[in-house]
């Protein structure tokens, strides 16, 4: 089982993104390099469609948006958790 963080992006996403992105990234590559983020990215057009991250537990999803710069500064308007039963892993 893993867990798949949905983010619904605020209004002005984009504008809010620049001055926080740095700190958001290395929180990223903090949970990448502890095992516990596999995947992230936005999707095609982050305004209306918002963005993803894959991790290993549930604890390890709910720890990341606890402390996440988008979350705290409003880039992000609201998230899910969901659990996600893959089937394929290499």
């Amino acid at each position: 089982m893993k867990y798949v963080l949905l983010y619904t992006s605020a209004e002005d996403v984009m504008a809010k993104a620049m001055a926080h992105y740095a700190a958001h990234r290395k929180r990223i590559d903090e949970f990448h390099a502890w095992g516990d983020l596999l995947l992230v990215g936005a999707f095609g057009d982050p305004q209306t469609q918002g963005s993803m991250g894959v991790f290993r537990t549930r604890d390890s999803a709910e720890e990341f948006v606890a402390d996440d710069p988008f979350i705290r500064n409003g880039v992000i308007a609201r998230y899910e958790i969901r659990e996600w039963d893959e089937i394929l892993t290499p």
